[in-house]
C-alpha cells in the first residue's frame, strides 16, 4: 500500500521563476545588454516589441486605442501608426498616461503566459518604463544599464540621426537617471566598450541569487 502511494502521489510543482526587470533610458544599451543575457541562455521579454504586436492583433485594443486618439492612430492597412501616435502623447502627459492604461494590462497579460512556458530559474523583462510604471514592484530584483547623459546622446543621434536637442527633449521626459539608479537593485555601466559590456553583463547576472 504504502508503494502503491508513493507511485501515485503527485510531483511537486517546478518552482516559478524569479522575474528580473530590465530596463534603460534611450541611449544606454539596454537592448545590447538583454542579447547578452540571452547568449548566456536566460529568455528575456522584449515588452515593447511585444507591445508593438498585440497593439495590432488584439481587436479590443485597437477600439480602445481609436476612441482615445482617433482613427489615425491605424493606418489604411489596418497597422498601427506609431508616428502618429507618439506625435498626439509627445507633449501629453495625460493622453500618455491613458494610453498606457489600455495597452499595458494587455502586455502583462501576455507577459505572464510566456513566463508559464519558461523553465530557466531567471526570466528578464525588458521594458523602457519599469520604474515609471513601478513594474520592478512585481519583479524579484532590478537591472539597470546606464550611461553618462552626453554618451548616451551621442549614441542616439548617431543610430536615429536626430539633432541633440531632440535627444535631449525625448531624455527630459524620462525619469531622472539618478532615480532609477536610487530604485535598482543593480546596476551595469555602458560608458566603455561592448566586451567591456558584455563582461559586467555576465558578471551581474551569475550575482543574481
Amino acid at each position: 500500500m504504502e508503494e502503491l502511494n508513493s507511485e501515485t502521489q503527485k510531483a511537486e510543482p517546478e518552482p516559478a521563476p524569479k522575474i528580473i526587470g530590465l530596463t534603460g533610458g534611450i541611449g544606454s544599451g539596454k537592448t545590447t545588454v538583454a542579447h547578452f543575457i540571452e547568449e548566456c541562455g536566460f529568455p528575456v521579454y522584449y515588452s515593447d516589441d511585444r507591445a508593438k504586436t498585440i497593439v495590432n492583433d488584439n481587436d479590443i485594443l485597437k477600439e480602445k486605442i481609436k476612441e482615445l486618439l482617433g482613427a489615425q492612430s491605424y493606418d489604411n492597412t489596418g497597422l498601427y501608426d506609431r508616428k502618429y501616435v507618439a506625435d498626439k502623447v509627445f507633449n501629453n502627459s495625460d493622453l500618455l498616461q491613458k494610453l498606457n492604461e489600455i495597452i499595458h494590462p494587455a502586455v502583462r497579460i501576455d507577459f505572464e503566459q510566456w513566463v508559464k512556458e519558461q523553465s530557466k530559474y531567471l526570466v528578464f523583462k525588458e521594458t523602457a518604463l519599469l520604474f515609471e510604471l513601478k513594474l520592478n514592484l512585481q519583479c524579484y530584483k532590478s537591472l539597470l544599464v546606464t550611461a553618462q547623459d552626453n554618451i548616451r546622446i551621442k549614441r542616439v543621434m548617431d543610430r536615429d540621426n536626430k539633432t541633440y536637442r531632440e535627444v535631449q527633449a525625448i531624455m527630459e521626459r524620462q525619469m531622472p537617471e539618478k532615480e532609477k539608479i536610487r530604485l535598482a537593485d543593480y546596476i551595469i555601466y555602458n560608458d566603455t566598450n561592448l566586451e567591456d559590456l558584455k563582461e559586467r553583463t555576465e558578471r551581474t547576472i551569475f550575482e543574481i541569487e
